[in-house]
């Protein structure tokens, strides 16, 4: 079990590596969104100023990566077709790719969820329900997943009380619900959301521990219609270990399942983009 992985956990989680990705682009930075192809060839990622890019990966035979190569970038539109301003409108956080193709991107600040056919298409809205508009301020959408027939699972970074629980929203069949709420747990805040191979719910949270820097948590949860249930704790990492890992990508392979994370940098020069990687075999 690799030093960070969770010992009451009945997985085995193998450190796999971690790469500092670096750019001198003015819009590089603030990642807070993250997918991966299937095999683990390809990756879109969000920032949080309403930007996008994709690309590939270069691995080495272990598969720890030793490249990125981008392949486009875009800024991200309203539904008129105007680019996003970061910012209350342009707080870009969650990103979900469907199997058939769909974007989805949730938002705090406006908190609200829409998706793209492509990169560089307009938003296209969907109904929101009238809770979004209560959402805490810095504490709204930041997780986002779909499940592989086209459900949205969404939660807010934060619940609005340390007494309260996290409320899950759910959008399927072009309506929403709150099927389920997710006791709050300390500190920690969640911060991104997969659906794995295997139909269960990943989860990455967060924990700031002011000068000594990020903690941050993985646990997956089994999705029933009406609840989650397991909360598998696989991974817990120290305070300062990593950066702020925000986003989340849960990808397979015939080595096991593999967790790959991305730093948000907030655009600070002491804080830097890293792409963490973790293996997971039952």
């Amino acid at each position: 079990m690799a030093a960070g992985a969770d010992p009451a956990s009945a997985a085995r989680v193998t450190y796999v590596g971690t790469y500092v990705w670096q750019s001198d682009e003015p819009t590089f930075g603030g990642f807070s969104g993250l997918e991966v192809s299937d095999d683990g060839s390809r990756y879109w990622a969000l920032s949080d100023r309403a930007t996008i890019r994709w690309g590939s990966f270069e691995r080495d035979r272990a598969g720890r990566i030793r490249g990125m190569t981008t392949a486009g970038t875009a800024a991200l539109r309203s539904t008129k077709g105007a680019p996003l301003k970061p910012g209350y409108e342009g707080d870009s956080e969650g990103l979900a790719i469907a199997p058939d193709g769909t974007i989805w991107v949730s938002f705090e600040g406006l908190n609200r969820v829409v998706s793209y056919a492509t990169p560089d298409s307009s938003a296209q809205a969907i109904p929101l329900p009238p809770a979004f508009t209560d959402l805490p301020d810095n504490g709204g959408l930041e997780a986002l997943a779909v499940l592989p027939e086209g459900t949205l699972l969404t939660v807010p970074e934060r619940s609005g009380g340390t007494d309260k629980p996290y409320q899950f929203y759910r959008f399927r069949d072009g309506a929403w619900d709150q099927p389920f709420t997710m006791p709050r747990s300390d500190s920690w805040l969640p911060v991104g959301a997969d659906v794995g191979s295997d139909g269960r719910l990943y989860l990455l949270e967060r924990n700031f521990r002011g000068i000594m820097g990020f903690a941050s948590r993985v646990r997956r949860f089994d999705i029933a219609e009406d609840g989650l249930s397991g909360g598998e704790v696989l991974l817990t990492t120290s305070p300062g270990q990593y950066d702020n890992l925000e986003g989340l990508a849960v990808w397979r392979n015939d080595r096991g399942i593999h967790l790959t994370m991305i730093s948000d940098d907030n655009f600070l020069i002491f804080q830097r983009t890293e792409l963490v990687e973790y293996r997971v075999t039952d």
